[in-house]
């Protein structure tokens, strides 16, 4: 596998080796020793997926600590636009995002560590998308901003179809009426 670092430090593209061929393909979409020596040392201890159709936006959320996540995102089926929005405490790049472009098709995996809020935008209808987390789910630490809030400035590819959000995730509040140390 290769990994890459992004433009914010902390969140890494992984390129796992897919090996393809007249019966479809193999890859290894985890291993703890080889994602150790890379320096993503996550111990996981939940998996979920989502289905979406096309034009759906989930996120951006995180967990506040003691419960906060690290996670492990791909997409099985379909496309996302993935986001994640550095949150951490002190950090020059708070406020910045990075986003890319998930598939079947390209395979990648985007890790996201403590402290970053994280959504994506189904480019695709039935969308399976699979992520893993080194917390589990605890809904007294669910924290969450908007993605369309303009200081965030995410730019969303034109997918030509309306855009559902869920009515708890319309009601998120914007970056600066949040206490982002909560992500810690």
């Amino acid at each position: 596998m290769e990994v890459r670092d992004t433009a914010i430090e902390g969140p890494k593209i992984i390129v796992p080796r897919i090996f393809r061929d007249g019966r479809g393909y193999f890859c290894e979409t985890y291993n703890e020793a080889r994602y150790r020596a890379v320096g993503i040392d996550a111990v996981f201890a939940q998996d979920n997926e989502s289905l979406s159709s096309k034009g759906v936006i989930r996120g951006l959320h995180w967990q506040a600590a003691p419960h906060a996540q690290a996670k492990l995102v791909r997409v099985i089926r379909g496309a996302v636009w993935d986001v994640a929005v550095d949150i951490r405490r002190g950090s020059p790049t708070f406020g910045r995002h990075i986003a890319m472009e998930l598939s079947a098709a390209n395979g990648l995996q985007l890790y996201i560590p403590h402290g970053f809020a994280h959504g994506f935008v189904v480019l695709e209808d039935d969308t399976l998308f699979s992520y893993k987390c080194d917390a589990l789910y605890c809904p007294a630490s669910e924290r969450g901003i908007r993605f369309d809030d303009p200081a965030l400035g995410i730019a969303l590819p034109d997918l030509g179809v309306s855009l559902i959000r869920s009515e708890r995730d319309r009601r998120l509040p914007l970056l600066s009426e949040i206490d982002p140390w909560q992500a810690d």
